[in-house]
């Protein structure tokens, strides 16, 4: 069937308005987002880390980033720029959280644009104790927008920026706020003004000596050896990590992991090709370690599923997912471990220094250095990688929140899939597009990130054009799926195109008068309204119209919802009479059909009575919204909300013909009866409340006016969001009365 409202129609984008400013009523001190746990052992680096501190007094924005390196050929700079960033900021935060030096402290996965977005909404939402309205994108700039104001304490640290393009029109700023960067891109952030660049190199030797005996501090005789393992791994904090992970979880000491490290060193080696960093090689031990710590090779198995997914923060669900547990269980040998996989092949690889598994996150997540993820994607076979792929996609699926809740573990996911999705190619592709992919954009919609939503979409209908064969049904729901994030964007014009061609290609591929190419050409005419281009909405609404005819018949139901369509295009261009007698012939069909108390038969008739009152004609209006009334009443009892929101139009068709007895009487039977049923600051109330203030000034009632139009300003200015138009409405009414 065709898919549309069968009481109203959109014909306008979601509004971009900034709104008003953010109203907070957070509790003080308030921490947010997730900063890494300290390593195990952590030590200060007073020789080699810059002095945060000292940084942040000189300049409001540091950037920390790696001390460029020679590298050799066929070695990772990925695994030379692991120098600590994400630490060293960590210490930071948390030691200026201890001392109490901080009333706001946000941590932020800043890898791209849709992560920032997603934190600024989330800390908007936690600083005004409820969901902002509109677009991610509007309440971000609300957000920053009192960052740039506020006298409190404030730092945000955002952690493993890619380039200085994500942060455009996002970057925090505020005489009481500190800002700390990590990203591996020094070149763009020292072309930026007023970021001060702060270079992070590898231990000094003293540092890595302390840093090791701490570690190794159980057992004196592992020790053994640590000057020249520290001189091998030439002091990185990656690479020495690792070492003594798996040291310290053996019966080994340095001596004994140097050997080690020197043969799998020697194998790494090739004549004519520049050194390889102990990176390179450590964490390949530690694979081997974890895998004699898990036995049945789900250890590996574990890892490469966590290699595909984004290493910033992976919901712990995802591994606690029945289609992991499967992958998991399929590919070990042992039958011991296979009741519970996936908890022991993370803590083997947490033992052995290749994740980290942070339960104290709420929600707990897994994280991984990105650096290790790639050099074990390109080590992986490809029939591990395929197998990894498909469980880590089918994992993410039903790890997946509802749309209800969920909103931090929604932002993992969708991480994780863009991830997935760059790591394994063609893979999502093979059987079409897989469902996981669409589930992350349309999480993207439902978050209202509405920019990196489009950037999504169209990059999905991009892939989808190269994957599949021209026309295929997936390809057209992702270009149907790209228009509606235009709309959301209010990028109207790209939103006309996109459905232009959706149009064309469902009715190459399904037929003109296919239900699906329809609704195509429904959605089509209603965002031509919205472009200003009512002439040609009407004629591709009344051709979809008269193909419905022709295929179903004049009383099925894809022409009724289409004719509905049609009356409301008529209606948002002014061609009222048009759309009236619609209504009517709609009417008639759905009260022969339905019954005349039926919602749908119920709600059309109160579309042509608002349509009579929009034309002036009031005395039909009020007919049919008596009607409305009448039979709602019958239907549902005359205190239900619909029954009183009906009872609010026919005191505006009251009110608006002149009969102020009638209206006044009828507004205040609504504003008690809603005060009753949803309670004095729900919005429908409220509204009520400032439709009858406005009565009660129209027949000099100034004083009651004015107590019922400020309070509702009172209860507006609480419960709604900043900058409502109900709020607003009231106020320029209550300004009105005191002018006078």
């Amino acid at each position: 069937m065709v898919q549309t409202n069968a009481t109203t129609s959109e014909y306008s984008p979601d509004s971009q308005s900034v709104g008003g400013p953010l109203h907070v009523s957070a509790t003080w001190p308030l921490r947010l987002g997730s900063v890494p746990p300290l390593a195990d052992r952590i030590t200060a680096r007073p020789e080699s880390g810059p002095d945060l501190a000292l940084g942040l007094r000189r300049s409001p924005v540091v950037a920390l980033t790696p001390r460029s390196s020679r590298v050799g050929t066929g070695s990772s700079p990925d695994l030379l720029r692991c120098t600590g960033k994400t630490q060293l900021a960590a210490q930071h935060a948390e030691s200026q959280w201890r001392a109490r030096a901080l009333d706001l402290l946000v941590w932020i996965d800043a890898s791209s644009r849709a992560s920032i977005l997603s934190a600024y909404v989330a800390a908007a939402s936690a600083l005004a104790g409820a969901q902002p309205a509109g677009s991610a994108e509007g309440t971000a700039r609300r957000f920053l927008g009192w960052l740039g104001s506020t006298d409190r304490r404030w730092l945000m640290v955002l952690d493993d920026v890619p380039d200085a393009e994500v942060l455009q029109g996002l970057w925090p700023r505020g005489p009481a706020g500190r800002v700390v960067i990590t990203t591996v891109n020094s070149q763009a952030m020292a072309s930026l003004r007023d970021v001060l660049v702060l270079e992070l190199g590898p231990f000094s030797p003293r540092e890595a000596m302390t840093y090791l005996v701490s570690r190794l501090s159980k057992d004196p005789d592992q020790r053994r050896g640590a000057i020249d393992l520290i001189q091998d791994v030439g002091c990185q904090p990656l690479p020495l990590a690792q070492a003594t992970a798996l040291i310290s979880s053996s019966w080994l000491n340095c001596v004994d992991y140097r050997e080690q490290f020197y043969r799998r060193m020697t194998v790494f080696n090739s004549p004519g090709a520049g050194p390889v960093p102990a990176a390179a090689v450590t964490w390949t031990l530690s694979v081997e370690h974890a895998g004699e710590l898990a036995p049945g090779d789900s250890a590996q198995a574990c890892l490469a599923l966590a290699a595909l997914l984004d290493g910033h923060g992976i919901p712990l669900s995802v591994f606690e997912a029945e289609a992991a547990r499967t992958y998991l269980v399929s590919v070990t040998s042992s039958a011991a471990r296979a009741a519970e996989p996936a908890g022991a092949a993370l803590t083997a690889l947490e033992q052995a220094g290749l994740l980290a598994v942070d339960r104290l996150a709420s929600p707990p997540i897994l994280r991984m250095s990105p650096a290790v993820q790639h050099a074990v994607q390109l080590a992986m076979p490809p029939d591990m990688l395929e197998q990894a792929g498909q469980a880590a996609a089918a994992a993410l699926l039903e790890a997946w929140p509802d749309s209800s809740g969920g909103a931090w573990v929604a932002h993992g996911l969708r991480s994780s899939v863009r991830y997935l999705l760059r790591a394994t190619g063609g893979l999502l592709w093979s059987e079409g597009c897989h469902p996981v992919l669409l589930r992350a954009g349309q999480s993207l919609d439902e978050a209202r990130i509405t920019g990196p939503a489009v950037d999504y979409w169209s990059e999905l209908a991009t892939l989808a054009g190269d994957a599949l064969p021209p026309g295929h049904p997936d390809t057209l729901a992702i270009v149907e799926h790209l228009a509606n994030a235009c709309i959301a964007a209010g990028r109207v014009p790209e939103a006309v195109a996109h459905y232009e061609r959706i149009t064309a290609d469902w009715s190459r591929v399904l037929g003109s008068d296919h239900t699906r190419t329809l609704s195509a050409r429904v959605s089509l005419g209603r965002i031509l309204v919205a472009a200003g281009r009512p002439a040609e909405a009407i004629s591709v609404l009344t051709g979809a119209l008269a193909d419905a005819e022709h295929a179903y018949g004049t009383g099925s139901p894809e022409c009724a919802a289409i004719r509905n369509e049609v009356a409301a295009a008529y209606r948002a261009v002014g061609q009222l009479n048009d759309a009236i007698l619609l209504y009517r012939l709609i009417l008639g069909e759905r009260a022969r059909a339905l019954g005349p108390q039926h919602p749908e038969t119920l709600g059309t008739r109160q579309l042509l009575a608002d349509a009579y009152l929009a034309d002036g004609r009031t005395k039909e209006a009020i007919s049919e919204f008596k009607k409305v009334v009448a039979d709602r009443q019958r239907s549902q009892g005359a205190s239900h909300p619909d029954t009183l929101r009906a009872s609010a139009a026919l005191a505006v068709a009251y009110h608006q013909s002149g009969r102020m007895a009638s209206a006044v009487q009828l507004y205040e039977q609504v504003h008690r009866g809603l005060d009753r049923a949803l309670g004095p600051d729900h919005p429908d109330t409220l509204t009520a409340a400032v439709n009858l203030g406005r009565a009660y000034y129209s027949v000099g009632r100034i004083t009651d006016a004015a107590a019922l139009l400020r309070d509702a300003v009172s209860r507006g200015e609480r419960v709604l969001p900043p900058g409502a138009a109900l709020t607003q409405s009231a106020r320029e009414s209550l300004a009105a009365i005191a002018g006078e």
